[in-house]
Order: structure tokens, then sequence, then C-alpha cells
């Protein structure tokens, strides 16, 4: 007697071997059978017309503080996402000494757009070493697993504290305490150490991020522990303004430790080609015995533009702004004021304003040829004749009351999207070569970050509906490569061992998918992180179920109330 059977599904099983039909088996969390015609069982859930695939691991989350406050990590859990990995671009929570938690917080809030009075509202802070971290993560109930890395940034703050906030070059001394500080973190089961290099990443004041300018002296030395463990991947984020030098290090480090490295890839509009040499530099290190992968996203980092959402192309327009503090409605009425409206539109972007907001504001503003309609279900791959600046003209209206005339009709909840990156050429042809090169790994979804802007949780679910089935401007491909790529590939790169394959002896992590059905939903913004603050989420249709360790956590949609995730420890 099993204690489930999944009959008669469509079993795709994570190896990229072709689909088969038949039953799967689970016992006490664990895959036993895989095909062919299953015992009895304690429950059965009937999969005629499913796919069944492994739960998607998910390798580039920013959960790490609602991990320690929300159950259902949502949306990545609502998205397949059965294993999730956070402490990335060298962001989290630990190490921290008291005096540096509301450091770390405006850090988390600059870097990944989350709401800093929701983090001092949600955060307990009971631990204060990376280990005592874990031990907390390990306290709490919830639906997914959770995996951490160790960040830089934190690491720095605490062991240099304000020498590293002021971006001092760190000593030999404090190099071999971060050293051993990372060293305690890959025991106590952190997956690796992540770093960013990126003038991109900034505080809510403006400053760049403690480990900005690190030198490599210190990146080598805690490198190097990971070598001496054996143990860990070694992630990082970087402008790459010196090609030759970056992969230098970086290959030496690999080569020698014999550790796996990882950096963050995507296209730029002022360098098209920068993607293809950073990926042939990838491969340059391979030839020197290094191993070095790019990670990649699965569709274009957009921002997501709307009255509720952070910004909008209006956000530079001193009198549209005058209405930030009313509630949701009373600003949608003000908008349709025809005074309102022909004031807001008759305003000079403001210069104040542009040099207080993101830097990308000014774009916003202006570049209409840029900005798509993003709908219900959202179309991430829109032609330019759906660009704002192309339907204003077919409207016979200026680009900025098309826009301004779209975002307060309705119920006041249409968005706009505007690519970031990955969209440099207008399409998605770069996307697929990168995802489809075998030097790259699947990541970005960003989980549980830039909460009032971007939400690309449900790329996992993404990755099946637009690139296997709905893609209709090129190639698309093929159904059980892409569940490959995003459970058996990512789970192997970081060394989560017992997941990412239907296979006897697996943690029985499973979706259940109604193919055809299978829809990210439009991102609405919701305010319930603790103190009230706001975030994006994205449903999804088509997951008949989602399973963990045996246990189903959401059919159809509707949460159990099931909790049977776990904090993983890398080589436990």
């Amino acid at each position: 007697m099993h204690d489930l059977v999944i009959r008669g599904g469509t079993i795709i099983d994570g190896t990229g071997a072709d689909r088969f039909t038949g039953d799967l088996a689970v016992d006490d969390g664990v895959i036993t059978q895989v095909g062919g015609k299953a015992g009895a069982a304690s429950r059965e859930i009937q999969a005629d017309g499913l796919l069944v695939t492994p739960g998607w691991v998910d390798v580039h989350t920013h959960y790490d503080g609602q991990a320690t406050w929300d159950p259902e990590l949502a949306s990545s859990s609502w998205n397949g996402s059965t294993t999730i990995l956070f402490g990335n671009c060298g962001v989290g929570f630990a190490p921290v000494r008291t005096e540096h938690h509301e450091a770390l917080i405006d850090l988390m809030e600059g870097v990944e757009d989350i709401p800093g009075i929701a983090l001092a509202e949600g955060l307990d802070w009971d631990w204060e070493s990376f280990p005592e971290y874990m031990d907390a993560l390990e306290r709490r109930d919830r639906v997914i697993d959770v995996a951490a890395q160790m960040p830089h940034h934190a690491l720095r703050v605490y062991v240099m504290g304000e020498r590293a906030i002021r971006h001092e070059l760190a000593t030999s001394e404090d190099i071999e305490i971060m050293a051993r500080l990372t060293g305690e973190a890959i025991q106590a089961g952190a997956f690796g150490f992540t770093t960013s290099r990126t003038d991109s990443h900034k505080t809510t004041s403006g400053d760049f991020v403690p480990g900005r300018y690190s030198g490599t002296d210190e990146l080598v030395g805690i490198g190097r522990e990971l070598g001496r463990l054996g143990a860990g991947v070694f992630g990082l984020i970087s402008d790459f303004e010196d090609e030759d030098a970056e992969f230098e290090w970086m290959t030496k480090l690999s080569a020698e430790t014999g550790r796996p490295f990882w950096f963050l890839l995507t296209d730029r509009g002022t360098d098209p080609q920068r993607w293809r040499r950073l990926i042939a530099g990838a491969k340059a290190a391979e030839k020197q015995g290094a191993s070095i992968t790019a990670q990649v996203a699965g569709r274009p980092v957009g921002l997501v533009l709307g009255l509720t959402t952070s910004l909008t192309p209006f956000s530079v327009r001193s009198t549209f702004r005058e209405l930030d503090d009313l509630s949701a409605e009373d600003k949608l009425a003000r908008l349709r004021d025809p005074e309102v409206k022909r004031a807001i539109l008759g305003e000079e972007v403001s210069d104040r304003l542009l040099k207080v907001l993101p830097p990308l504001t000014q774009a916003i503003a202006t570049r209409w040829d840029r900005m798509y309609v993003l709908g219900d279900p959202p179309n991430y791959e829109p032609t330019q004749d759906q660009s704002v600046a192309a339907l204003a003209e077919r409207a016979g209206k200026s680009p900025e009351e098309f826009a301004y005339d779209y975002l307060v009709g309705g119920d006041g909840n249409a968005k706009f999207l505007f690519p970031v990156t990955n969209y440099v050429t207008g399409d998605l042809e770069p996307v697929r070569e990168m995802i489809t090169n075998p030097d790259t790994v699947l990541g970005l979804s960003d989980g549980g970050a830039h909460c009032g802007i971007i939400c690309d949780a449900s790329v996992p679910s993404f990755m099946l509906s637009h690139w296997g089935r709905d893609r209709s401007r090129g190639e698309r491909l093929p159904v059980e490569w892409l569940v490959k790529k995003q459970t058996a590939d990512t789970a192997d790169f970081f060394g989560f061992k017992d997941r990412g394959r239907l296979q006897p002896g697996k943690k029985a992590d499973v979706n259940l998918i109604d193919f055809e059905k299978l829809q990210p939903r439009a991102p609405e913004i919701v305010n319930d992180l603790p103190a009230g603050g706001k975030r994006l989420i994205q449903k999804v249709d088509g997951y008949a179920a989602t399973i963990v360790s045996g246990e189903t956590i959401f059919e159809r949609g509707v949460a159990t109330g099931a909790r049977p995730g776990k904090l993983v420890r890398a080589g436990r």
C-alpha cells in the first residue's frame, strides 16, 4: 500500500528524456515508482491529461526576510517552485550585529526594493551568526523548501563595521575572519557565497553597496575557503568594467579551488555584443580548468508601470506626485478630472524629481517606443506595433495622452511593461540564445524582490507556457528540455542532490499541470506585507496540484493548509 499514487499522467521526469504515460508512487515523502501501473495507495490523484513534472528549483530569489515570517512564499509557491534559494546579489540578513539591523534593511530596500517598513516590522532578529540564522529558518513552518547562501555585503559589515560602509579595503585580518565565517556558513548548510560589484546596486540613500569596490584579494581569500571545504558555489554580479581582469581572477580561483562560479548575464542596449563576449569568456575559462557559468533570465526583465505600482510614466511630473498620499480610489477620481489631466499633461518633466527617482525614470517618461501594454494575460514578447508610441499614433493621440487615458481607464489597474534588459532587439531571440547555451543556468526570477516595480516569480510557468506552447515570433523549445532546465539543471548546479528528477529515491516534489491552461495572470498590487507594505503578486492558472515531500500544498490554486516545507542544508 503506497502513501500516494498519481495515476495515468504524462510524465516528464526532468532528465530531458521523452515524455511517457504511467503512474508515480510515493512513500514517506520519497518517489518509489515511476511509470507502469502502481499498486494500491492510501491516496490517489487521477492525472489523465496532465503533465507530471518535478517541482521547480528556483535558484535566484530574495525571500531572506520573508521566509522568517511568511509560510506561503507567494508568488513563487503559486507558480510551482518547490525549492527556492536566496542570499543572492550579496544581500541578506546574516551575520549581523544589533547596531547594523537598520543598515541591512536599508541595503535590502535599496538593492531589492523590499519595503523597509515591512522588513523592520517582520524581522524578529533572533539570530546573529549565519548558523543561527539557518536555525531560525529551520524553526519556521512553510509550504515549500528554502535554502540560503552567505551574502558578502552583510558579512563585510559584520566584520568591518563602518569601514565596510565607507568602502575601505579589507585588511588581511578582515579577510581571514570573513573566510572563517563563510566556512562556518558552508558547514551550517549554506549553498555558497554571493557578492555584487555593480553600480546598479545602491542603498536607499544612493551609496554603493559595501562590497562594490572590494579588492580581488578579499574575494579570493573567501573563495579559497570554499575550496578548502570542497563545497559551495561562488556567485557574482558584476559590471565587468575590465572583462579580462574579472575573468582572470575568477578563472584562476575556480581552477585552483575546483568550485563552480556563476555570474549574472543579461543583454545591454549600449553594448549589444557584450553578452556574447561574456559567454565566450566563460567558455575560455573552461579550457583552463575552471567552471564558470552565466546565470540568465528566461524573459525580459521589465518594470511594471501602473497607478498602484512604484512608478508610472508621470512620476516625474510635480502635479502627479502631489496626489501620492491619496488613497487609490481618491487618486483615480482626481486623475479623471479634466483639469488635473490638463495640468499633468501640460507640465514639463521635473528636474528635481529626476534627481531623486531611479535613473531609469527619465527613459520611462520619454521612451514611449519601449513601453508596451502588459494586458491580462500579460504579453512578455510584444511587437513594436504594440508599443505606446504606435498605439497612440493609431488612436490619433500624443503618447502622453494615450498612456494617461489607458492608466486611468477601467478600474485603474491597467499596467504597462517597460523592458529594461533582455529586449534590446525588440524580441526574445537573444534570450533564446542565452537560455539554450550549454554554459548557462536559468535564474533571476527575483522572487520576493522589487516588490513595487518588477514581478518575475512566474518565470518558471512562463518558460513552459511561452517557450513551449505560445511563442509565435520565433522558435519554440521542447517542453522536456524546458522542464530539465529548471529542475535537474538548477538542482545539479547548486548541489541539491535529492531533487530535480522524478526517479525512485528522489524527493517527491511534483507539479501536475494542465498544459493547455497554463498561464500567468497579470501582476497585481496587494498590501499584505508586515506594516501594510505593498508588493506585486502574480497568480497563475493551470496547476492542478503542487506536491512537496508527498504532501499536496495547492489544488487548483487553492492552498490545502499543508506545510511540509523545510530548510535545506547543503550536503545534508
